[in-house]
């Protein structure tokens, strides 16, 4: 899940917890706006290699995609704060450059939906996180994985964890070349809004499906997206990607209003814009506790892309 982050030089790391947010430089976002984080520091109850951090995160009621709904807070909220943990940490304690380049191995997440519940101010969680595998080549890191317990309060509602590369501009133009960073390709029609939790097409990331094929949808890359593509990058994002597979799964299962209480995604490859990238999806049974998990794959030019395993849970009125 590679992100090409905006580079701002003179940010000085200054671990802290704060009443705004970190700055956006160090999340690889260009709008303050979709910035989750709101501080860290070193957590004292770590070992004492310094590995372990507590980072603050807050959810806004009301966000421009990933919008509160019937009394829940939109389940993407802590998917995306997790993968802005990673490159938080990266810039700010592990001493990574800005203008280097992020490769997302795999993200898992496992929360219970009393986390998602919303009230009547933004929510606010705690994210204790230890880094652990780390890589180094020389000075430099080059590979990493964190785990988190995410706190609501005094209560462990959440549990993530997620790997990645780390690589310099110069091995990012090697291993890429001068790749494009628009979409020139025509977006198919897109499916329903409310088969995927969405008002507004526009966010919709799944074209209409071929009554051949049901269940295979194409991905639809707008890059003109101010969420989707918070700025320029050379490929679909990973966040995209997530999202489509969430998309799939409410659509296949016919439950928009489901939450999403569990995901683990794997990223074989880039996601490339200049040809089509399906998305399949197939309700793999039911759970002990109502839940549905649904396997989703994506593929482009016969190869795999990326593979997520969601668990969609009813709401709890």
């Amino acid at each position: 899940m590679p992100n090409l982050a905006p580079t701002a030089p003179g940010v000085t790391a200054q671990p802290r917890k704060l009443t705004s947010t970190v700055p956006r430089e160090y999340v690889h976002r260009a709008a303050v706006s979709e910035v989750l984080l709101t501080g860290w520091e070193h957590d004292g109850s770590a070992a004492g290699d310094r590995s372990g951090f507590v980072v603050g995160a807050q959810w806004p009621r009301c966000h421009s995609l990933f919008a509160s709904d019937r009394g829940y807070q939109d389940p993407m909220l802590l998917v995306e704060s997790v993968r802005q943990i990673g490159s938080l940490l990266a810039h700010a304690e592990f001493d990574v450059p800005f203008g280097y380049q992020f490769l997302m191995s795999d993200l898992s997440v496992s929360a219970d939906p009393e986390l998602f519940r919303a009230g009547a101010v933004p929510t606010d969680v705690e994210m204790h996180t230890l880094c652990r595998d780390v890589v180094r080549r020389g000075r430099s890191l080059r590979e990493m994985r964190y785990d988190v317990t995410v706190r609501r309060g005094e209560e462990v509602r959440a549990t993530a964890s997620a790997a990645f590369r780390c690589m310099s501009p110069d091995v990012y133009r090697r291993l890429r070349g001068e790749r494009p960073t628009d979409c020139h390709r025509t977006p198919p029609p897109a499916l329903d809004p409310a088969a995927v939790r969405h008002g507004n097409p526009w966010h919709v990331l799944l074209g209409e499906p071929s009554p051949a094929m049901p269940g295979r949808w194409e991905l639809r890359v707008d890059t003109a997206h101010p969420t989707y593509f918070d700025h320029p990058t050379d490929h679909i994002p990973g966040m995209v990607l997530l999202e489509a597979a969430r998309q799939a799964a409410h659509a296949i299962t016919g439950l928009p209003c489901a939450l999403l209480s569990g995901v683990r995604a794997d990223f074989a490859r880039y996601a490339e814009f200049d040809a089509p990238c399906w998305v399949t999806a197939t309700v793999e049974g039911h759970g002990t506790r109502g839940e549905l998990p649904v396997r989703v794959c994506g593929s482009q030019e016969d190869e795999t892309v990326f593979t997520a395993d969601l668990v969609l849970r009813p709401r709890v009125s």
